[in-house]
């Protein structure tokens, strides 16, 4: 349920909660939109009806500042290139009561503690999760992505964000010819548009030839994708050491892609 500013429908989450739900599942930052989503109320709600509640922190933890202790969630998982550590490894925080208990369901070294014949007991926290060899060096390269992540100052990495996505709205408002995909109040990292002329994936490949590299598909959400009535969008994404004249530099670029795709 997603309004036509790229908002969740928060009456209709609500009224799909009942006392049959068990685990409920949503992003904290839209991949496709930058819609941040009210995941502190969303988590009291499932609540309510006594469910789980995983919030996919993959888009939202880049931004900083994320307390799960505020938020109440059972478990926040994020991969770790997405504040600037190495691919492949990534982290699912969850309460220890529940990880305590939860069922084993892969087998190998580490995560036992007595076996016969007969049976098996498993070990301590983090171990009984944690099967066979793990990837060692790419754990410790994220564990000083996060340590340097930490460091950062929090305001001033939003208040960045913020003016970087108010001067593209600015630019895209005046591009004629273009139609922004996600219009939320609380919007973050991604700008997802489309052009009355060419398909997503030219628009990508004519900016190449330019030296900008941006995202263009469905992004993994072919059905907001149907929502929006669009096959894809054309996704400009923020980051921390990106520039308001990047920003400027890109819709100088897109206008020369439009003229070519009219």
């Amino acid at each position: 349920p997603v309004t036509d500013k790229g908002e969740l429908d928060l009456d209709v989450y609500v009224s799909l909660l009942n006392e049959n739900t068990k685990l409920v599942a949503f992003p904290h930052v839209s991949n496709s939109l930058g819609t941040v989503n009210p995941i502190k109320r969303m988590t009291e709600q499932a609540k309510k009806f006594g469910a789980w509640v995983l919030v996919d922190g993959a888009q939202g933890i880049a931004h900083g500042n994320v307390d799960v202790q505020d938020i109440g969630c059972d478990f926040y998982a994020f991969s770790g290139h997405k504040i600037y550590g190495p691919m492949g490894v990534g982290v699912l925080w969850g309460k220890e009561e529940l990880l305590a208990e939860w069922p084993i369901w892969q087998t190998g070294g580490e995560m036992i503690s007595t076996v016969t014949l007969q049976d098996a007991t498993w070990n301590v926290l983090p171990y009984r999760l944690e099967a066979g060899t793990p990837n060692v060096g790419d754990a410790i390269a994220l564990g000083e992505a996060i340590r340097w992540f930490s460091e950062l100052d929090y305001a001033e990495v939003a208040a960045h964000e913020k003016a970087l996505m108010a001067r593209a709205t600015e630019l895209a408002k005046e591009f004629d010819g273009l139609r922004m995909i996600g219009e939320a109040e609380d919007k973050v990292g991604a700008f997802s548009f489309v052009l009355d002329q060419g398909h997503p994936a030219d628009i990508g490949f004519l900016l190449d030839r330019q030296g900008i590299a941006i995202r263009t598909g469905d992004h993994c959400a072919q059905p907001l994708m149907a929502r929006f009535g669009v096959p894809g969008t054309a996704r400009m994404s923020f980051s921390i050491y990106n520039t308001i004249e990047e920003v400027e530099q890109f819709f100088k670029a897109l206008k020369k892609v439009h003229m070519m795709l009219a």
